[in-house]
């Protein structure tokens, strides 16, 4: 599939980048990606997608191609920039279905684009979202006002995370089979290291900023719950079984709250659509074309 790469100098003064496929008249997909991951990280994953649905890509602030754009905007501005931008690209394809798939922090940008901008989207595939608990998101707040935000979990794997190594062949070596890329399959691996990871005189290194990645998961959307209560589109989560179990019960809880709202356990864990792209994708092509 041909991707073609696309720019928007977005009202927050930076740009933001991606990719699109050629326009076909079929149903358009937009992906999210996962903190410190950009859209062509899925490669495999898309490329099975690609065969039924026109694609749209974004890499949010400071991830992929986007601009670091400085401090963090926080999750409730990058889901309204990711529409900005998608608003003003998308009338290429015309008027199709649209649907939304996000991963992750992805996930979460998504279904607050669901809640926002119920039109936008006909069907949506949320995929691991990190949906913090509202134990969970009390705490954040807490933490926020002692200034301890950057030391719960997350944010202190993304802290110590490596992010250069002197070759993509070493890149690879030193990721494979380690944290968050345990069971990921070889092509996966591949294209996280081809795309997340760029050029840098001699050696290479993470396009996303391990800060960044720190400030994504220091912070947390401003209303998540009464937010994620007002999706109308037919929603689907899917959860992997050894994902983290916050996520599990939050995916749980929500399909408990929404009726829009169905969730479905999957083999893997956190990036089980890494782990297993030919399955993944057919659960969400199964879905939105339902």
């Amino acid at each position: 599939m041909q991707l073609i790469p696309w720019s928007h100098d977005c009202s927050d003064n930076f740009t933001l980048r991606g990719w699109h496929s050629e326009p076909s008249g079929r149903p358009l997909l937009h992906f999210l990606h996962g903190n410190g991951f950009c859209g062509l990280a899925y490669e495999p994953l898309l490329m099975r997608l690609g065969e039924h649905f026109d694609l749209w890509l974004s890499d949010a602030q400071g991830h992929g191609d986007s601009d670091h754009g400085g401090p963090f905007r926080g999750w409730d501005r990058s889901a309204e920039l990711a529409v900005e931008a998608f608003q003003a690209g998308r009338s290429v394809f015309g008027e199709v279905p649209r649907y939304a798939v996000g991963h992750s922090f992805g996930g979460v940008l998504t279904s607050l684009i669901l809640a926002r901008h119920p039109a936008l989207f006909e069907r949506a595939v949320l995929l691991d979202p990190v949906l913090f608990s509202p134990a969970m998101l009390t705490v954040m707040a807490v933490s926020r006002v002692l200034g301890l935000h950057r030391r719960h979990g997350l944010a202190r794997k993304a802290a110590t995370r490596r992010s250069q190594w002197p070759d993509r062949d070493t890149a690879v070596s030193s990721l494979q089979e380690r944290g968050i890329f345990r069971g990921w399959s070889e092509a996966s691996l591949q294209a996280y290291v081809a795309h997340a990871i760029g050029d840098c005189g001699d050696k290479v290194v993470l396009k996303c900023r391990p800060n960044r990645e720190v400030e994504v998961f220091s912070s947390r959307p401003t209303h998540l719950w009464p937010d994620l209560q007002r999706i109308e589109a037919p929603t689907l989560i899917l959860h992997g079984e050894q994902s983290y179990p916050f996520v599990v019960r939050s995916a749980q809880r929500l399909a408990r709250l929404n009726p829009s709202v169905t969730e479905q356990p999957v083999a893997g864990g956190h990036c089980f659509m890494q782990q297993d792209p030919v399955s993944a994708a057919q659960a969400i092509e199964l879905f939105l074309r339902g």
